[in-house]
């Protein structure tokens, strides 16, 4: 199991997206009412050029928030806003805002930055933001600049702006660091709530959920199922005669057969002790007795081994598909009522009563 394939990790990313797209729609909101109140002193002050720029750019936002409203698209929430932030803060920088304070509002952008994207990406746009700022500060008479600024605030403005980024970024690197390693946390107590700790392989309780969903697409779609109910003949008798460590390995080495002989889609749990349930979805009852007699097969010519020697090792199992059946108790009852029968007709066969197959259709 992999993060990424991970049930877990995907809803914490999830959430985690989500709430990065609420804090957005509340940012945006923020400047909006940022703006008109900035703008209204201004428009009172008499820069009423200015007035008018920054009221006009309350429109892009609230279009970035409906857009984001109607199509919910996240990727282009962020973006729009990042786009809106550049073309703003490089706005207020060429035009000095009101009294060449304009400059300062520019602290906003690394924290925003960073927040919308991520390390590598936020410091490239840093970098190529930086590039701007010099050009404005050291080519006053371009066409776009209308503010000229004095060497001391060039100075305090590159240097305070270059400690608030590098801050900024260590910050934001300790906190994915920190994120991260809870994630990988969630994921480590994820698998082990789900998995069988000496095989490997789904837990009781994991097979019951899946079991629930498979059951669940059956009814909605009805997909037909199967289950296969194996126990290992006379167990108890390699743990007497070999010990426990010899019985631990035979289900490992078990389990490990099994992985090879059913299908990507299926799914394979210790039931508990030496049993072990399979569910085969999209699978009626011929093709779950194939593929269990293949199963058996296998484990009858399999040499199994503790330290030298060779243990005897079969299996017996009881398949039944969900056409058979009305509930996911009903089903496991007459498996374990097959898995019987097929233990007392002599062991190491498969009820329903099914002739050997060397092959199973996929």
């Amino acid at each position: 199991m992999t993060i990424d394939s991970s049930s877990g990790y995907q809803a914490a990313r999830e959430r985690e997206d989500a709430q990065v797209s609420r804090v957005l729609t509340w940012l945006s909101l923020a400047a909006i009412l940022f703006l008109i109140g900035i703008a209204s002193k201004a428009w009172y002050s008499g820069h009423t050029s200015h007035a008018i720029t920054l009221w006009a750019f309350v429109v892009p936002l609230l279009a970035n928030m409906a857009w984001f409203a109607h199509r919910g698209n996240r990727v282009a929430q962020k973006g729009g806003l990042l786009i809106i932030a550049s073309i703003l803060f490089t706005y207020l920088i060429a035009s000095g805002g009101e009294g060449n304070t304009g400059p300062l509002w520019f602290y906003v952008f690394p924290p925003l930055l960073f927040f919308l994207t991520n390390l590598k990406t936020g410091t490239m746009i840093l970098l190529l933001v930086y590039l701007l700022a010099l050009i404005v500060f050291q080519f006053p008479n371009l066409p776009f600049v209308l503010a000229e600024y004095d060497s001391d605030f060039k100075i305090r403005f590159f240097a305070s702006l270059t400690f608030e980024s590098f801050f900024c970024f260590i910050l934001e690197a300790s906190r994915l660091k920190a994120r991260n390693e809870l994630l990988d946390l969630a994921l480590i107590q994820e698998h082990a709530a789900k998995t069988d700790e000496l095989t490997g392989l789904s837990n009781r309780r994991d097979i019951l959920n899946r079991l629930a969903e498979e059951f669940s697409r059956f009814q909605r779609s009805g997909h037909h199922f199967s289950v296969t109910l194996i126990d290992l003949d006379l167990f108890k008798n390699i743990n007497d005669q070999y010990g426990h460590n010899a019985g631990d390995a035979v289900l490992n080495q078990f389990a490990e057969l099994v992985r090879t002989v059913i299908r990507q889609t299926d799914v394979a749990a210790r039931w508990g002790g030496e049993e072990f349930l399979l569910l085969l979805p999209d699978t009626s009852l011929i093709p779950a007795l194939t593929l269990a007699e293949r199963l058996r097969s296998e484990v009858a010519k399999h040499s199994f081994r503790f330290q030298g020697q060779e243990l005897p090792v079969t299996m017996s199992a009881g398949v039944c598909s969900i056409s058979q059946t009305d509930s996911i108790d009903s089903m496991l009852r007459q498996a374990d009522s097959q898995l019987y029968s097929a233990k007392a007709a002599g062991r190491n066969r498969i009820a329903p009563r099914v002739r050997s197959q060397d092959t199973h259709s996929k």
